[in-house]
């Protein structure tokens, strides 16, 4: 055993950095594990994406978040196996950490269904990696584009009509509409299409009819050509093949079309339930273990009323706030409390100057859809960003783009990633 702990926190995704910055306030001895050193704003990947922000303003060191805290350490290591009974971790350089509590915040992958082509030739967007290479592949098509001097077409392809499929084919959209004449020509503009994919007949499933009926209007009117109601039978390396026998052309494929836990969750030995997560008790706790907790995308959480939770940051940041309090509730031989999970609503970005936005609880939501969504959006994501300097860089960034459409088409290049 190489050191103890009293938490061991796997993953510094919302969750995870929630749980350690709430234990570590208490004067609790915790050590955070997460591959990469930095933790993600993923409701914005999309606009790393389509260059709208860059990765600074949706990435922060999570050295930089706990530097004021001594006792919370972070490790930058890969989990490859983890024991619940013992609450110990084992990462891929052999070394392995022990905890009296340890908390499963580790996230999600793409959950392709087995769809024959998905995960060779498609882009997911669920990191910072993802988000870059998207971006360069986006930005490498235009740029080869605009060197060949023809009319042949461009598609674009998002599967998945969810917030962020919708945003990203919204994003796209707009690029092409707005961004393109200005940096290229419009000639190559008028040669792009955008297309986006689900298998529902309509788009953000959890909204209510009135925000759905908006957001397609405005997907239709900013060119985006939908195809719904119909699942996607297999990507080939130059088509999307749907289940009706209709082939899409296809430069690029946006795979949003679901997650699932990652490989930690796998390998963990607690039973999955829907999307490979873990079926939690109330009070965040995994089935027949004891100091286990489970939070975030590794997790189907119910609140203290037994209702179902979304997959939100923002049910992800109470999780894990309220996950910090029942451990500190089991140090101090308190009982656990059954999580309360505040219900603020949903909100998904269409495009420049229009969003819906579902504000409240339960059945009281007020919908709101056009430029008063928008701004909601807005300052409600600026509020989530994790550090000043970021909200800062965002606040900078978005006038720029949303009123005079300039950014930079600086991404890191992804020779390395297969394209669809």
């Amino acid at each position: 055993m190489d050191e103890n702990y009293e938490v061991i926190v796997v993953g510094g995704g919302f969750a995870g950095v929630a749980a350690a910055r709430e234990l570590g306030r208490k004067g609790v001895r915790v050590l955070l594990i997460d591959k990469n050193p930095y933790h993600q704003f993923q409701p914005l990947l999309y606009q790393v994406a389509t260059v709208q922000l860059g990765v600074s303003e949706v990435a922060r060191s999570l050295r930089d978040i706990f530097r004021g805290q001594p006792n919370v350490r972070v490790l930058v290591a890969e989990v490859t196996g983890v024991d619940t009974a013992a609450k110990r971790v084992t990462t891929s350089d052999g070394r392995t950490y022990e905890g009296r509590f340890l908390v499963l915040a580790s996230g999600a992958e793409a959950n392709f269904f087995n769809t024959p082509g998905a995960e060779e030739g498609t882009y997911p967007l669920y990191s910072v990696e993802d988000a870059v290479g998207l971006g360069s592949s986006f930005s490498n098509i235009l740029e080869e584009a605009d060197r060949v001097d023809d009319t042949s077409e461009l598609h674009f392809v998002v599967i998945g009509g969810g917030p962020t499929g919708v945003e990203t084919a919204g994003a796209m959209a707009e690029t092409v509409k707005y961004v393109l004449p200005g940096y290229f020509s419009q000639r190559l503009a008028s040669r792009c299409r955008v297309h986006l994919v689900d298998m529902l007949p309509n788009v953000l499933p959890p909204f209510s009819d009135k925000s759905k009926e908006y957001a397609r209007r405005r997907l239709s009117g900013m060119g985006v050509q939908l195809h719904l109601g119909v699942p996607v039978k297999e990507i080939t390396p130059e088509t999307v093949v749907l289940n009706d026998g209709t082939e899409i052309p296809a430069n690029l494929v946006v795979w949003a079309g679901g997650l699932k836990a990652g490989p930690v969750v796998a390998g963990s030995g607690l039973p999955q339930g829907r999307g490979g997560r873990i079926d939690v008790n109330d009070d965040l706790t995994a089935p027949g273990v004891e100091g286990v907790y489970v939070l975030g995308d590794a997790a189907n959480m119910t609140d203290d009323k037994g209702n179902k939770l979304p997959q939100l940051g923002s049910c992800a940041l109470q999780a894990g706030g309220w996950a910090a309090k029942n451990i500190l509730a089991d140090i101090e031989g308190r009982p656990r409390e059954p999580f309360h999970y505040s219900d603020k609503g949903y909100m998904a970005m269409v495009g420049r100057g229009a969003a819906v936005a579902e504000v409240g609880p339960g059945p009281n939501r007020k919908v709101l859809a056009g430029p008063l969504a928008f701004l909601a959006w807005l300052g409600v994501h600026v509020f989530l960003l994790s550090g000043s300097l970021q909200k800062v860089r965002a606040l900078a960034t978005w006038p720029s783009d949303y009123i005079s459409h300039r950014r930079s088409f600086v991404v890191l290049s992804r020779p390395d990633k297969p394209r669809a």
